[in-house]
């Protein structure tokens, strides 16, 4: 794996969002299906738990966050081996040779919240079984709805399960449970909880904002019909 140069600092390190609105808008989180499947052979696993790490870590600190190096070997399971020329380095020197991460500073990195669709020749370096299953991906991928649309449906369906008093774990499983991609389902029931609060409008003002549906009954492991996900909805990539 490659070594960063100048190397990073080796106490702790600042990350910061690495925005980019049209992978943002294209690309898969760290955490989902298409980046186990077909980023994970590319990158190997250490740097692809790196990557979830920091996106996760994001989630909670969207402009930014600082973090011990020690800690954050720890946290992947790299223990203490925190070292210029240990593990932890050169996973984050892969992630920048994609282009996933960009050092700013040697106590500065810049992280992508979201992976890229692999390029055509990082697909032709696939084992031809996963070329075959990233090809289908693609075609199913042409046939779903819009982000917009998703990102508009799931909101919809979070409101109503927190309006029925459902906890923000109970509500993210059925999101879940309805094939929607884990990215949308955090996004919603966040939006969702806004609007939950007493302090917040009483009706939704921005341009995404949407109308919740009718009561739905109590959760079960099969969706509502009157909820049930159409076909074609997102499934975890």
């Amino acid at each position: 794996m490659p070594l960063l140069d100048p190397p990073l600092a080796t106490d702790h390190l600042h990350i910061t969002p690495w925005d980019d609105p049209v992978i943002e808008r294209i690309g898969h989180d760290p955490r989902s299906a298409y980046a186990e499947r077909f980023w994970l052979p590319a990158l190997g696993p250490t740097t692809s738990m790196l990557l979830r790490r920091l996106a996760a870590e994001l989630d909670d600190s969207p402009g930014g966050v600082d973090l011990e190096v020690g800690d954050l070997a720890a946290a992947i399971g790299l223990g203490g081996r925190a070292g210029r020329t240990g593990p932890f380095h050169r996973a984050f020197g892969r992630a920048t040779q994609f282009k996933l991460t960009m050092p700013l500073a040697p106590d500065v990195v810049a992280v992508r919240r979201v992976l890229p669709p692999l390029t055509q020749y990082q697909v032709n370096r696939l084992p031809a079984r996963l070329r075959d299953e990233h090809a289908r991906w693609r075609a199913e991928e042409a046939a779903r709805p819009d982000v917009d649309h998703q990102r508009r449906r799931a909101r919809r369906l979070a409101l109503s399960l927190v309006e029925l008093g459902e906890t923000d774990e109970a509500v993210e499983r059925q999101l879940h449970r309805w094939g929607l991609h884990p990215a949308l389902a955090h996004d919603a029931l966040r939006w969702a909880d806004e609007r939950r609060r007493p302090t917040e409008p009483a009706g939704p003002t921005d341009a995404t904002a949407v109308t919740p549906v009718s009561p739905v009954a109590p959760l079960s492991p099969v969706a509502p019909a009157e909820l049930a996900p159409p076909p074609g909805s997102v499934r975890g990539r």
